[in-house]
């Protein structure tokens, strides 16, 4: 019991020193206070969420602190990385729903394979390209999106203002070379349940 509320102290302790006001977010929810639609509350109860989802699942296995990304928007879960078996992804997934708050888990993590080095690299290659383009891109909040790649599959979650700022990210990652699919859970500002005024 004792280890495992050490455990847990770290996990936030890391979070939270990991977390900059800048890029990050007070809240730590990855994406930009100042920039972000939802209303102060919103962020707020995403980012509790966030982290009771991770301390938890930090006690079922240590491991998934590195090899499991979680994150909440607006109360939806989006859960991606990679595991050892199918029960552990199912056992992640039940964990995720019962999370308090929790509106709709989207599980896109994956059972392990042999790693390949080349595969990794070309995944690591198109979210960096992805990531510039979002950048450069001045009709795009680019601070408001996450992004993973796995085998060629881009999955890409986060908060348009607009239809049309949208369907330039869609744009943008299917231009983005060797893209196989690109998975798209962007919600806009009019979806979500509470935004700023």
């Amino acid at each position: 019991m004792k280890s495992n509320l050490i455990l847990i102290f770290l996990f936030f302790f890391i979070l939270n020193s990991c977390v900059g006001t800048g890029s990050k977010g007070v809240f730590g929810t990855g994406v930009s206070i100042a920039l972000d639609p939802r209303s102060l509350g919103t962020q707020i109860d995403d980012s509790i969420m966030q982290k009771n989802l991770g301390a938890r699942l930090l006690l079922m296995n240590k491991n998934y602190i590195l090899s499991i990304n979680t994150k909440v928007l607006d109360g939806r879960i989006f859960l991606t990385g990679k595991v050892d078996n199918p029960e552990e992804k199912l056992k992640i997934t039940k964990v995720a729903w019962e999370t308090e708050g929790v509106r709709s888990v989207r599980n896109d993590i994956k059972v392990k394979e042999e790693f390949n080095f080349k595969q990794s690299a070309k995944d690591l290659l198109i979210t960096s390209q992805l990531r510039t383009a979002m950048i450069l891109n001045k009709n795009i909040k680019a601070s408001n999106y996450n992004i993973d790649t796995y085998k060629k599959k881009i999955f890409i979650y986060g908060i348009a203002i607009t239809k049309e700022e949208r369907k330039e990210v869609l744009e943008e990652a299917r231009d983005i070379l060797d893209v196989e699919k690109v998975i798209a859970s962007i919600f806009l500002v009019e979806d979500l349940r509470i935004q700023k005024n």
